[in-house]
C-alpha cells in the first residue's frame, strides 16, 4: 500500500463553496448536514469553514440515501460507524454497505409487494367496492388492526 495515501495532500482542506461546487449541493444544505452531525468542518484562522476532501464522498452518500427515501437519522446512524476525523477506508465503506444493504433489501421487498398487490385488495377495510366483498368479506382484515393490512403483510384464508 502506498504510504503517501495516509499523508495530507495539498489542498486537502476545501472551503464550503468548493464543496458545494463539487457535490452540486447548496451551501445551506452543507451547513445543515454539518449541524445534523453528518459531516464535520473545521474553522480556519479567519473563522471560515474548511472541509477535508473525504467529506465529498460522505455528502454523495447522503444525497443518494436521501434519494432512496432514507431519513437523515437513518443516514447518520450509518455514517456514525465510519471514522469521523479521517477518510474511511474501502473496508469501512464495505462494512457500512453490508448494514445498509439489509435495510435496502427490506425496502425492495416492500415495494415489490406494493407493486404486486396494489391493483387488488390492500385490506384497508373500506368495503366500498364490489370486489372488497370477495377479497375482504365482512371486513376480516380489520382483525389485524387499522390501515392497509395486506400491504403490511397480514394474510388470512378467505375460504
Amino acid at each position: 500500500m502506498n504510504a503517501s495515501l495516509n499523508k495530507p495532500v495539498a489542498n486537502e482542506w476545501l472551503p464550503i463553496g468548493k464543496v458545494a461546487e463539487r457535490t452540486g449541493l447548496s451551501v445551506s444544505a452543507i451547513r445543515h448536514y454539518e449541524s445534523e452531525g453528518l459531516i464535520n468542518a473545521e474553522r480556519n484562522s479567519g473563522g471560515q469553514r474548511r472541509f477535508r476532501r473525504y467529506v465529498i464522498r460522505r455528502l454523495s452518500f447522503i444525497m443518494i440515501a436521501q434519494g432512496l427515501g432514507f431519513t437523515l437519522a437513518d443516514i447518520k446512524q450509518q455514517l456514525d460507524t465510519l471514522p469521523s476525523n479521517q477518510a474511511p477506508t474501502a473496508r469501512d465503506w464495505q462494512r457500512m454497505g453490508k448494514r445498509f444493504r439489509t435495510s435496502i433489501d427490506e425496502r425492495i421487498a416492500a415495494l415489490e409487494q406494493l407493486r404486486d398487490t396494489l391493483s387488488g385488495c390492500i385490506g384497508c377495510g373500506c368495503l366500498s367496492l364490489t370486489r372488497c366483498a370477495l377479497y375482504n368479506p365482512e371486513d376480516r382484515a380489520r382483525q389485524f388492526g387499522a390501515g392497509p393490512r395486506y400491504l403490511q403483510g397480514d394474510q388470512f384464508d378467505v375460504g
